[in-house]
């Protein structure tokens, strides 16, 4: 039997823990008789299940007779995309070749059949988004790992207006939070702004054992071990499994070593480099403490008042790196990346 478990991001793995609260709330909030919500946002740290979250939803909507969905990419021209992408489905091609639309770029627009005339994309879009309207199927459009780029402001502007026209469009973008933010906030796109956003937090730790007793025959004890030392976070649940699968008669001790080169080589070493030298300093004082720090205490050792470190606090908080669950205390959520801070600032110093 193959490696149940898999250390690529976006794929689902064998060993899969879905999120079906929120997979059935978009879902049913999308095929709903007369549904008042169009579009979702899904935010989240590197390595937290967005990409195969999406991935489920798209695949639940796409076994559905009059759903469509198109995938697009955020880093090349989404305009074009979509109307080539829409126009290549096989489910609903034939409507718009009895509608006479044919697709035939040329310069930078496209031909419609029907007057011979050059139209633009956006133009081309609606009048298939109104083909499909014609015949009740229904458009997602899914976007992984967005940003905050003029492919996706053209975009986003151009799915405003399929809105107010009340075409059968459906949106779910992903995002790291702060290209995330930074998208919402744009002045001009209102409707971004109002737009509901997930943020997914760990994975439940009992579900994460359950499968690690299962699939490693082991008791409840060293099964909850494990769980434990992934803190629930999505990549670490596939990271960890993933090593004691390839090492299956090795003391998970001993294989703690490889588990946090995986972790600094895939993710925290990316994560590291974003953060400014303020946040570093912020994590660094959380992870210097036994577990949790009283935030009061941290304000006094980084010598900030009150409103000064909510900022940083907040930013944290956002890019899914501390905990404030605790009432007044602050601890950081990621898997060992308290040791990873330190190492980090050890070698620094050097």
């Amino acid at each position: 039997m193959s490696n149940p478990f898999t250390l690529s991001f976006g794929i689902r793995p064998e060993q899969f823990i879905s999120r079906p609260v929120f997979d059935n709330r978009i879902i049913d909030d999308f095929i709903a008789d007369r549904p008042s919500i169009r579009a979702y946002m899904i935010t989240g740290v590197r390595g937290s299940g967005k990409t195969v979250m999406l991935s489920e939803i798209t695949r639940r909507l796409r076994e559905r007779d009059d759903w469509v969905v198109v995938e697009l990419n955020p880093e090349e021209d989404m305009m074009r995309s979509l109307a080539s992408k829409l126009y290549n489905q096989e489910k609903i091609r034939p409507f718009f070749l009895k509608s006479k639309i044919n697709i035939g770029y040329a310069g930078s627009g496209v031909s419609f059949e029907k007057t011979g005339t050059e139209i633009t994309d956006e133009v081309m879009i609606e009048k298939m988004l109104g083909v499909l309207k014609k015949h009740d199927k229904k458009l997602l459009l899914a976007i992984d790992e967005t940003s905050n780029n003029r492919y996706v402001k053209v975009f986003a502007h151009s799915f405003q207006i399929f809105l107010r026209e009340e075409y059968p469009v459906f949106l779910i973008m992903t995002g790291l939070y702060e290209n995330i933010y930074n998208l919402q906030n744009e002045k001009t796109l209102t409707f971004l702004y109002r737009t509901p956003r997930i943020n997914l937090e760990p994975l439940n730790i009992t579900r994460i054992a359950d499968t690690y007793k299962t699939i490693f025959n082991l008791t409840d004890n060293d099964s909850l071990r494990m769980a434990k030392l992934t803190n629930g976070y999505p990549f670490a649940f596939q990271l960890l499994g993933y090593i004691q699968w390839e090492h299956r008669k090795t003391e998970l001790n001993r294989l703690l070593p490889e588990y946090d080169q995986y972790l600094t080589d895939y993710v925290y070493e990316k994560i590291w480099r974003e953060l400014s030298d303020t946040d570093r300093k912020v994590v660094l004082e959380i992870a210097e403490s036994d577990d949790y720090i009283k935030i009061q205490t941290l304000r006094e050792k980084l010598g900030m008042n009150s409103s000064r470190f909510s900022g940083y606090r907040d930013k944290l908080i956002h890019k899914g790196l501390v905990d404030v669950s605790k009432y007044g205390y602050i601890g950081l959520i990621l898997p060992r990346f308290r040791e990873f801070a330190i190492s980090k600032a050890q070698y620094d110093a050097i």
